[in-house]
């Protein structure tokens, strides 16, 4: 059996001959409509069964975080696997921009790249080259492993034109740098969403966790008009459905709802609380009968 032969007998490769452009990136899909998308961050539970767990919430996309977790190349690499065939969107953010960074995750199954800390347009764009192959970047070819389900494509330009168009980059505001360049850094346009950082831009202005200032208000006016000019989401991470509905009520439309430690423990704490509470009444239910 020839390689293309066996690439085509998979519906799911099918689509790199038949459409190049075909988007099966639900945030991609998202962006490309100026919707909503909901997701939420994995910075704790690389287990693999959270793939099938994250599909039933109806969330949109992922974010395997290797920045502030212990996430090694081999978990991330699992985790992306069970995402394979997933509706829901895996993104990683890694640590910092480098090639090798960029380049493991994504022919490990990764649909995009968070890059934290974004400071500049030589940072965004060190991502866009190893992130897009030719000619939108840089980025080295290796087929027949995880990011094309270990087949050979059979057309190599429609397998290059197709990953393009699914990567999805997000750059993260983080710091009054970021703000500064923020307008360059959306104007590139191989970037997709610029995402506040809202801890460390807070630190950065010199005002940790104060959401409600004026000068962290106006830095965050500042990127969201950047995004919006130049027709990017504007994404953020709230720690609940109140500042959720706070984020969207200043046009942010990408959001990551929570991270799978924060929101494990607050379903915990309420849950544990509301038992707790239910068997200090029935206990004196019964003890007056």
């Amino acid at each position: 059996m020839s390689a293309s032969t066996r690439f085509n007998n998979f519906p799911q490769h099918r689509k790199f001959a038949k459409n190049t452009r075909k988007i099966d990136n639900r945030l991609r899909l998202a962006l490309d409509k100026n919707e909503q998308a909901i997701g939420h961050m994995v910075i704790e539970f690389a287990t693999r069964g959270m793939p099938r767990l994250l599909e039933q919430t109806t969330i949109d996309f992922v974010v395997i975080d290797m920045e502030h977790s212990g996430f090694g190349f081999n978990q991330v690499s699992d985790l992306l696997s069970g995402f394979h065939k997933s509706p829901v969107t895996p993104m990683v953010r890694i640590p910092y921009a480098h090639y090798d960074w960029v380049s493991r995750v994504l022919d490990s199954g990764a649909k995009g790249i968070m890059l934290p800390n974004c400071k500049n347009v030589e940072e965004a764009q060190l991502v866009i080259d190893a992130a897009k192959y030719a000619p939108e970047g840089k980025r080295g070819l290796c087929g027949g492993i995880a990011h094309t389900s270990y087949l050979d494509p059979p057309d190599v330009p429609a397998l290059l034109r197709y990953s393009n168009a699914n990567t999805t980059i997000i750059c993260q505001i983080e710091s009054v740098e970021g703000v500064a360049n923020a307008d360059a850094i959306a104007a590139l346009p191989e970037v997709d969403v610029l995402w506040i950082g809202h801890f460390d831009l807070s630190v950065s202005l010199g005002i940790p966790g104060e959401f409600q200032h004026p000068k962290f208000i106006d830095a965050v006016d500042q990127v969201v008009t950047a995004a919006k000019k130049h027709g990017k989401g504007r994404g953020v991470q709230p720690g609940d459905r109140k500042m959720a509905k706070e984020w969207m009520e200043r046009d942010f439309n990408i959001i990551s709802f929570g991270g799978d430690t924060w929101v494990y423990k607050a379903a915990l704490l309420a849950g544990a609380k509301s038992v707790r509470r239910d068997g200090r009444k029935i206990k004196k239910n019964l003890a007056s009968n």
